[in-house]
């Protein structure tokens, strides 16, 4: 394997910083001059400047002061501090929105909204997008060649939408675009319901609260107009800056699954994706579910370039808008940043540097606090932290090999989250996909998180739960990827819909005469929708293809399968669909493919894809993995690095591979075969690779 860098030109270790706020505090020099010195003693290499400092660049139109900025980047670059230096679109200085009111979002309820919060501009205001242009061009001129500047940090956490009349102007020109003529929008939108068919593209307006479950076709493709929206304003941003500086790479920070926009379209117009990362640890006795979660949306962000990614924020101690602002335990700040570099991150980072005296974020969490200083418990691990991301430097660059992948698709979600039934009261897709990917992660088998239109052939297993929403070629790809040896995975409610939600016709996964139907080789009637509190005994056919061995309960939604090529694993054994099958298995070509008939509780999942993974040879990076340790490798060269990370606040001894392995954070080899974890501890070792 070749030998890779940092996803940042010229950083060859580890980058640890926060972001940082000089602005609120010009008043100040003395505590500026002070954050230099604390940031060394706590071994942090990067910030992130400028982020909200609008008001500071530009305090009246055309009135610019860029000293104190100066000031603030050449003593970082003395000090060998990196910077992220952000543009500053999130959140505009008041005279603009007094003076240009068309840059204020008008909500759902087409009401205009007031200055004050952030995010809240229109991405199509032409006001809005001169004075975007105008300031990321000055900063540009000025900084896209000073030594600390390794990136640009486009705007902030993009989100939100605007019902203004230009947006409702350029959807319509949208839509005539998509789909030429009103006739063809008419039927591909099925507006003969209700009799909302449109004679006029004026008609046409974005979806307004009370109209949202009626035409679904209307709803889908104005999240995808939203997407394509944020796209563009992006590209605007970052058009100045590449002018100066092609070799500048830009940034912008996504937000796990994120409901706004399509993060598969905003990571094209970027270089490299991060992400900020807020889990609720400490909520649940059992954390498990959470690591697992948390590591599923790491890995996304790792695949979506397939690259490593940034991890842009974290807090080193608590939040101050989720519902409990719990402190982490000791030794979770730690865990759960290195979980981070574990799935691809090159950076641990927080919001925020050092907290604010005012305003709303005053009580979030910072590396320095109100005393002042870092010599407080989260100061002292954010810097024993700093020490060891130092001490694994050889690890930045390295690349994530992946047999699995999972896909997590943003049609399919949105579409089903429309779509009035089966179930209103949750269908829980981001759930679902993570108990599938639990399976695997359980095991320390690393797994890429794909869409839908992701090539399928590097991979030896492809799992699809809940693909509600076929586009076109993609079932035709699915068939060709299992024809060809490799293993699917489906789930209940999957081919239900088109690419404008219309139903397939003739019955599902797909219709009549879908290439998934061959593939399964099964069709299902109709699906169940259980309470919350019920379940359905599900029982192993004996002699399956897995050696399945186990009775389980389903939950929530259970389908009703008819066998056409397929075979049945297990069964129902209670209520509606007694007696027929609730896991399949269709050998189809020189591959499998396996379709899950229901949801169940954790166990199911457990041992369906260890029996999975031991039938079809995918490997594992160690045997007998205890519950509670997650381990995750990193490739590089001829080195493989496994993260082995303990979730639980118990000690845990890992039975390692009998070979020699070396401890990259306490810099000696390991020879006996057993490692001793405690509590919330990780172990990072380099081996050579096989």
């Amino acid at each position: 394997m070749s030998q890779f860098s940092s996803v940042i030109p010229n950083i060859h270790s580890f980058l640890h910083g926060a972001d940082y706020n000089p602005e609120q505090w010009l008043d100040r020099p003395d505590i500026l001059e002070q954050d230099v010195q604390l940031m060394k003693d706590s071994h942090c290499n990067v910030m992130s400047v400028g982020i909200f400092s609008w008001a500071a660049l530009e305090p009246k139109e055309g009135e610019f002061h860029f000293e104190w900025l100066d000031g603030v980047l050449d003593r970082l670059a003395k000090n060998g501090i990196s910077v992220f230096l952000a543009t500053p679109s999130g959140a505009r200085p008041a005279w603009l929105s007094q003076r240009y009111p068309d840059v204020l979002r008008v909500d759902k309820n087409r009401v205009k909204q007031l200055h004050g919060e952030r995010h809240n501009h229109c991405y199509n205001s032409p006001n809005y997008l001169n004075k975007v242009g105008i300031i990321n061009q000055k900063l540009a001129e000025r900084y896209s060649h000073h030594p600390a500047v390794i990136g640009w940090h486009i705007s902030n956490e993009y989100g939100g939408e605007c019902h203004c009349e230009t947006c409702q102007s350029h959807f319509r020109e949208w839509l005539k675009a998509r789909y030429g003529t009103l006739d063809n929008l008419n039927q591909q939108w099925w507006t003969a319901f209700w009799s909302h068919t449109f004679s006029d593209w004026s008609q046409i307006e974005s979806p307004s609260p009370k109209g949202e479950n009626s035409l679904h076709g209307l709803n889908l493709d104005w999240k995808r107009y939203r997407t394509e929206c944020v796209v563009a304003f992006c590209q605007h941003e970052i058009e100045p800056l590449k002018a100066r500086n092609p070799d500048l790479p830009v940034i912008t920070n996504f937000m796990e699954y994120f409901y706004d926009y399509d993060y598969w379209k905003l990571k094209d117009v970027i270089d490299v994706v991060s992400w900020d990362n807020y889990p609720l640890w400490h909520r649940d006795a059992d954390e498990l579910e959470l690591a697992s979660y948390t590591a599923m949306y790491h890995d996304l962000m790792r695949t979506m370039k397939q690259q490593p990614f940034l991890l842009m924020e974290s807090t080193p101690s608590q939040t101050n808008w989720q519902p409990i602002t719990k402190l982490k335990k000791n030794g979770m700040h730690i865990l759960s940043s290195l979980q981070a570099v574990a799935h691809g991150s090159d950076s641990v980072q927080y919001f925020q540097w050092r907290k604010s005296r005012g305003s709303v974020e005053k009580f979030h969490g910072a590396v320095i606090d109100h005393v002042g200083h870092a010599d407080t418990r989260t100061g002292r691990e954010v810097t024993k932290l700093g020490e060891q991301l130092a001490a694994i430097s050889d690890v930045c660059g390295s690349r994530t090999q992946s047999q699995v992948a999972i896909v997590f698709d943003w049609d399919s979600r949105w579409t089903m989250d429309d779509a009035s039934g089966p179930r209103n009261q949750g269908l829980y897709y981001e759930q679902v996909v993570s108990e599938h990917y639990r399976g695997f992660w359980e095991q320390g088998i690393n797994c890429d998180i794909i869409e839908q239109l992701s090539d399928f052939t590097p991979y030896k297993v492809v799992v699809a739960p809940m693909l509600y929403l076929i586009k076109p070629g993609v079932a035709e790809r699915l068939e060709s990827f299992v024809k060809s040896g490799g293993v699917l995975v489906a789930t209940y409610w999957t081919g239900i819909v088109n690419e404008t939600d219309l139903c397939f016709l003739g019955g599902f996964p797909g219709g009549s005469d879908s290439p998934l139907r061959r593939t399964f080789g099964i069709w299902a009637e109709e699906i169940d929708s259980l309470y919350d509190d019920e379940r359905v005994d599900c029982q192993t056919i004996s002699g399956n293809v897995l050696n399945l061995q186990a009775d389980y309960k389903a939950k929530h939604l259970c389908e009703h399968l008819h066998l056409e090529t397929a075979q049945a694993v297990a069964s129902y054994q209670s209520d509606l669909f007694e007696g027929t099958p609730c896991l399949t298995v269709n050998q189809h070509g020189q591959g499998c493919a396996y379709y899950v008939a229901a949801r169940h509780d954790v166990e199911f999942y457990r041992e369906f894809y260890r029996q999975l993974v031991a039938v079809h040879g995918v490997i594992t990076p160690l045997n007998n993995l205890p519950l509670g340790i997650s381990v995750t490798t990193r490739e590089q060269g001829d080195k493989e690095y496994l993260f082995i990370m303990n979730f639980l606040n118990s000690a845990q001894n890992v039975e390692l591979n009998k070979q020699t392995y070396y401890d990259l954070i306490n810099k000696h080899a390991i020879t006996d075969g057993v490692l001793e974890l405690n509590p919330y501890e990780v172990a990072i070792l380099a081996k050579d690779k096989m």
